[in-house]
Formats: structure tokens, sequence, C-alpha cells
């Protein structure tokens, strides 16, 4: 990714799918799930992934997916969220934006993660224990994403031939079965509609 470019003073509304970062020639529209954050925020790094350069909030909300399109951006940008939210353990809840998350839809990765107290979401030998809030910032230490040259077009050939490989293996999977009941003792079979009945 080129220089700072301010690209967060022309940014659009984008599209809430597909999920993922998706190059489209002109940008790159970012996608995420979340159905209980209340704000995302889209980090842009420098190429090796070490610096931040620029932090864009997630200006869209449709059907619980946050989504953005960031003009101009082109594959190679490296990137993160920092996702707001209740924190409530007990409730499943632990949104921290103190620390950088991967897209779970991300095509590649830069980057290791290096085991250190500042990438857990709770503070480490503190007296609440996994109920504490970490305040440190983990970006240094995780992973980042990487936006790729795979523009989203749709239905592909491959993947219309995946699908009739998958059609073909559930086939065989049914015959495999067949095969199995016809071996089964007759007391391992299925009880008939009338043997649950009271009597």
């Amino acid at each position: 990714m080129s220089s700072p470019a301010n690209y967060s003073t022309r940014i659009a509304e984008g599209t809430p799918f597909p999920l993922g970062a998706t190059w489209n020639g002109n940008g790159v529209n970012f996608a995420l799930f979340s159905a209980h954050a209340t704000k995302v925020e889209l980090c842009l790094f420098d190429e090796t992934g070490q610096q931040e350069i620029e932090r864009i909030e997630l200006p869209e909300y449709t059907d619980e997916v946050w989504h953005v399109f960031v003009p101009n951006l082109k594959p190679g940008a490296v990137y993160g969220y920092r996702v707001h939210g209740p924190y409530e353990p007990e409730k499943g809840h632990r949104f921290n934006p103190n620390k950088l998350l991967l897209d779970p839809y991300a095509k590649a990765h830069i980057g290791e993660l290096k085991w250190a107290p500042e990438i857990f979401g709770y503070t480490l030998g503190s007296e609440e224990g996994d109920l504490s809030f970490d305040e440190r910032d983990s970006a240094p230490f995780v992973p980042k994403c990487k936006v790729v040259d795979a523009p989203f077009r749709g239905r592909t050939r491959s993947a219309i031939r995946c699908r009739g490989t998958a059609r073909s293996s559930t086939k065989r999977m049914f015959a495999a079965s067949r095969s199995v009941i016809r071996k089964c003792p007759r007391n391992c079979a299925a009880p008939s509609r009338g043997s649950d009945r009271k009597r």
C-alpha cells in the first residue's frame, strides 16, 4: 500500500455482501458481521503491518453487517478491526477495542502471533481474573489481514464444478449408508411409528 492518503475523507457506504475485504478494481469493500457491536473501526497499516496509518469508522450497518467502501485502496493493503461493544463476560460479551481483530473472511495474512500479556482481553494476574478489562494495545503482537487481487464475480465455473462434485459425493455417501443399513441387525433398526405409542 502506498503512503497515507486520507482514505477516510472519501469513503462510501459500500455493501454488506460479500463478507470480508473485496477489491473491485476501483477500491475495496469491507464487510464484517457482528450482531452486538456498537461501533467497528477499520485500521489500515503500512505494508509491514507494524505501524497503523489510518483508522476508519464503518458508517453503515445492514442486517447485522457493518460495511464501508474505500475508494482507491488497492490489493496489498494491510488491515485489522477494532470492535466496540459491551464488555459483559457473564453474558458472553467481551468486546474490547484495545485488541486488534483479524477479519474472519480475510483471504491473506501478514505477520505472526507473538505471545504476550497484551493480546488477552483481560489483565493477566488481576484479582478479577478473566472478568477484568485490559486496556493495552495488542496490535504490535498480532498478525494482520491483507487485501488480495481477487475481486468478487459471483458464481464461477469452479464453484459450479464444486457443486457438482459435492452432489456426486453425497450420492456415494447415501449409497454407502444404505449398504450399512442392510447389514444392520433388526434390533438396531429405527423403531416403527407405533412403537412409542402408549399401550
